[in-house]
């Protein structure tokens, strides 16, 4: 059985930084894609970031660009998402999810198999 438990969510400032962790247990010898999405209250669940399995391909969305950047080290089986600039509407509960497989393209909340059980990302004005 897979695991993801994320760390490293907080309350900030505005313009301020975070870096999230996801570590990932279970099922680590196959190759996976890794994201990060959040859900603000109300609202959701939405695409952020997504890395391909040997980490030379991302995809983000377009509200995050240019400010995050997601990244993975697959020998602690640990995916990482560092955010920068941060901005209120940044405030959310942020998920780390996994598929099996190399579409690194996934965006879809569906499409993705094994989730952790998420970090809060506070963002004051």
């Amino acid at each position: 059985q897979v695991q993801l438990v994320e760390s490293g969510g907080g309350l900030v400032q505005a313009g301020g930084s975070l870096r999230l962790s996801c570590a990932a247990s279970g099922r680590t010898f196959t190759v996976y894609t890794m994201s990060w999405f959040r859900q603000a209250p109300g609202k959701e669940r939405e695409f952020v970031a997504a890395i391909s399995w040997s980490g030379g391909n991302a995809n983000y969305a377009d509200s995050v660009k240019g400010r995050f950047t997601i990244s993975r080290d697959n020998a602690k089986n640990t995916v990482y998402l560092q955010m920068n600039s941060l901005k209120p509407e940044d405030t959310a509960v942020y998920y780390c999810g996994r598929k099996d497989g190399r579409n690194w393209l996934a965006t879809g909340v569906f499409e993705y198999d094994y989730w952790g059980q998420g970090t809060q990302v506070t963002v004051s004005s």
